[in-house]
């Protein structure tokens, strides 16, 4: 691993005197993503498809002008702030123009992991009173089942597909506009994304994330446990659907500058791809859950070049 300065080189200190600021307005896709997109060079998200063999890089650039575009449709069809929208979608670039279309617009996404059942999204969908679901073609026929049983559902998007009935993500983008004005502004203490906990005791819960808490505060997140600087490339282990894909691929590794990885892994964790991603990407950060430590470690770790890695976390 590199040996690079750490960005916390004295806890009691950063402890002491980290202060974030928060001002009265905010708006992650505004402030934060169109702020880096000022370099239209920069790079934001590196995505690698199943196979492991096809990349796609998209700039901070390319995603303020397909975020514009995506919310210009969700407009168009009366989404407005406020509106609950549920997405299940695998690790592909279109969840995060998604995500960013309706933060900008001051919707509220509802991520959720494929692994999800038809009674897990008709009870998501009925408790947050969502008016839209969005997920690709392979999962759609849960949600096409559900959606009898969703009475405030209106709108239902299928990306990379078609579907008799639903909304085509590809056809609603291609005659959008890339120019978004107009767009209420978002305070910091409005609503940004709903997630639902697991829940110890009976169904999960329902828990509200504000612009603030969640855009702003998981900063700390990415500068100190992911230790980001802005020239970094982060790859972190998370399903979209789970929360560790805010604090660990999103939010605070955006605010920093930093680019994020992912891969669209499907089925059991292949350790020898994971380790070759790595070395052909050149990742700098990388977090995963213990599971996929205790089985990257029993591969032969001197096959693979490693150098650029200087940074890892663990946690799921």
């Amino acid at each position: 691993m590199k040996d690079v300065a750490t960005n916390m080189p004295d806890y009691e200190y950063a402890y002491a005197n980290e202060r974030l600021e928060v001002p009265e307005y905010f708006n992650f896709g505004f402030d934060v993503v169109d702020k880096w997109a000022e370099d239209r060079t920069k790079l934001a998200l590196l995505s690698v498809d199943s196979s492991g063999e096809n990349v796609q890089h998209h700039t901070f650039w390319d995603l303020k002008i397909l975020s514009n575009k995506y919310a210009n449709t969700l407009r168009d069809i009366g989404v407005k702030k406020g509106d609950r929208v549920f997405i299940m979608l695998p690790r592909i670039p279109e969840w995060y123009v998604i995500m960013l279309g309706l933060m900008k617009l001051g919707a509220l996404p509802m991520p959720g992991t494929t692994l999800l059942t038809l009674k897990d999204i008709e009870y998501r969908i009925n408790t947050a009173e969502a008016v839209m679901a969005i997920t690709d073609e392979e999962n759609s026929g849960k949600v096409d089942e559900a959606a009898g049983g969703c009475p405030t559902l209106e709108h239902l998007v299928v990306v990379k597909g078609e579907k008799r009935g639903w909304l085509s993500y590809d056809e609603q983008m291609a005659g959008a506009s890339s120019v978004l004005e107009g767009v209420e502004r978002t305070r910091s203490d409005d609503p940004l994304l709903i997630y639902f906990t697991s829940g110890t005791v009976g169904y999960p819960k329902m828990v509200l994330h504000t612009q603030a808490s969640c855009a702003i505060g998981h900063t700390i997140s990415a500068k100190y446990w992911h230790d980001l600087k802005s020239t970094d490339l982060l790859w972190t282990l998370s399903d979209t659907g789970w929360a560790k894909a805010a604090y660990g691929k999103l939010f605070g590794q955006w605010t920093l500058g930093a680019a994020v990885m992912q891969h669209d892994a499907r089925g059991r964790f292949d350790a020898p791809l994971t380790l070759s991603l790595l070395e052909k990407h050149g990742a700098t950060g990388f977090c995963a859950p213990p599971t996929a430590y205790r089985m990257l470690v029993l591969e032969d770790l001197s096959k693979y070049n490693l150098d650029n890695l200087r940074h890892c976390t663990g946690a799921g």
